[in-house]
Order: C-alpha cells, then structure tokens, then sequence
C-alpha cells in the first residue's frame, strides 16, 4: 500500500500541475495563489489546502500493532473525506474528478484492508485486553 500511496500523490500532484501550468499573473494573484506562486512558482510542493508542508509529522507510527493499525485506519478515512470535498469542488471538471474518484475508491479498499488486519490481530489477542498491552513486547517470556 505504500508504493500506491506515493503514487497518488504523484496523480495528485500531476493533476495540481496540470490545472496551474498556463495561469496568468492576474489569475494567479485574483485565485489567491499569489502566496503560493512566490515561494513556489508553479513547481508542486505538497502541502494541505491550509498552507501546511507535508512533512515526517504525517507518517504516525507508535511500533504497536493496535495502535498503528488504528492509525492507518484513520489516515485511511481523512485522505477519503479529502477526496470528497475536492469532488464538491470540481464536480463539472470530469478530467479532475474521475482520477479523484479513482482516488477516493482506492482509499476505500485500503481502508478495508487494514480494517481485516486489525480484525486477524484481534483474534489473535486475548480479547479482554487487547487494548491495554503492546503484544510485541509485552509477550510471555520464560525464566530458565
């Protein structure tokens, strides 16, 4: 899932390019991408709608199954949401919302793929404690 995450946001990024390659100076100032455009030109740099660089922040990951698996889930959910609001957005754009929607499914199947791992991991546990201990290290060990 890794390798098809990097690439979409490569797909992100070529659809980013793509809509900003041509604009004029005027559209760029009166679009509010004026900010963007002096630190950045119309190279892409990716970042939220917000302003905020991707960065190592993002990739959240805590070494407990349960907890990692969680937060795939919701990485999972929120990049989902995103695509929705872009598809509100460009709904009369089909040559931006039909590799959007392609996006959006993709993050779907993910979803549910993680969400079967965290099932298999759970019945691996004893459930009446799954939530309060790190399998990985808080694992029997035996005195000899």
């Amino acid at each position: 899932m890794g390798t098809e995450e990097l690439a979409h946001l490569e797909m992100v990024s070529t659809i980013v390019h793509q809509l900003t390659q041509n604009l004029s100076m005027d559209e760029i100032e009166n679009s509010g991408f004026g900010p963007y455009y002096i630190d950045h030109t119309i190279g892409v740099w990716p970042q939220a709608a917000g302003g905020v660089p991707l960065n190592s922040c993002e990739f959240q990951s805590k070494g407990d199954p349960i907890t990692d698996l969680f937060e795939n889930l919701a990485a999972e959910q929120k990049a989902r949401s995103t695509y929705d609001n872009i598809l509100r957005v460009v709904k009369n754009m089909p040559e931006v919302a039909d590799p959007i929607r392609f996006l959006r499914a993709r993050e779907i199947v993910h979803f549910q793929r993680f969400g079967e791992a965290l099932r298999s991991l759970q019945e691996q546990l004893d459930a009446k404690n799954f939530y309060a201990f790190n399998p990985s290290f808080d694992a029997p060990t035996k005195c000899e």
